[in-house]
């Protein structure tokens, strides 16, 4: 496995989750908006999980032109495209369709194909791609970020897929698709939202400089991570 990339962090510690919530929903509305003046378009990256979904609603009320966003997913479960499990439904639940957002502006993982198959078809996609806007990202227990797991190739390598199979995951299901920490890493921004006692372990052992997944996404700007102040 190849040696991770420098990684630069700002951490930003809150004091309730709310207020964790309210930052990170004027991040992303900023970005969106700085974005869309600038250059027309904006990236985005969504991540899954239970973290994000109340900043996800939080956004239906944001004030942005949704016609400008291109929406694109970090990982997905490998499951039928409407099974509860998957991120893009969660999202869609969530967010996607409460808003004005064209369809053909939503990129969701084909990961109803397999792992294999799935991964090379949202590789040929993310090829058309420029550098995403913003990337969001959640942080799991054993430090592992979108569907990078320890013990499993991050994709940090030059030659990397956009996209990658992963198998046996540690966490159900174990079949699931990435994208590669160099395609993560390809972002104006990215933003960690990291809430919960349970994450305590993985944040220190970040800060500490261990070799954890999330040390691997690598941005020339930096990583900005929202967290409670009590697990900094």
């Amino acid at each position: 496995m190849s040696a991770a990339p420098q990684q630069y962090v700002r951490w930003h510690g809150f004091a309730s989750v709310a207020e964790l919530q309210a930052d990170a929903f004027t991040r992303i509305r900023t970005s969106a908006n700085g974005a869309i003046a600038a250059r027309g378009v904006f990236r985005v990256v969504l991540a899954g999980g239970n973290t994000p979904r109340a900043v996800y609603e939080m956004l239906r009320k944001a004030i942005t032109d949704w016609s400008k966003w291109q929406v694109y997913f970090g990982d997905e479960r490998c499951a039928s495209a409407n099974d509860p499990q998957r991120n893009s439904r969660m999202a869609r639940e969530a967010l996607l369709d409460h808003v004005p957002i064209p369809r053909a502006n939503v990129h969701a993982i084909p990961a109803e194909a397999g792992s294999i198959d799935g991964a090379e078809q949202y590789s040929q996609i993310l090829r058309a791609v420029g550098d995403f806007d913003l990337v969001l990202l959640g942080l799991g227990e054993d430090g592992h970020t979108a569907s990078l797991f320890p013990d499993h190739d991050w994709g940090m390598g030059k030659d990397a897929p956009d996209a990658m199979a992963v198998f046996d995951a540690p966490k159900p299901p174990p079949e699931r698709i990435s994208l590669s920490a160099l395609r993560l890493s390809r972002a104006r921004a990215v933003l960690f939202l990291v809430e919960g006692e349970a994450k305590r372990e993985a944040i220190t052992r970040w800060r500490n400089g261990e070799r954890i997944p999330a040390a691997a996404i690598a941005p020339p700007t930096g990583v900005d991570v929202l967290t409670e102040a009590s697990l900094l």
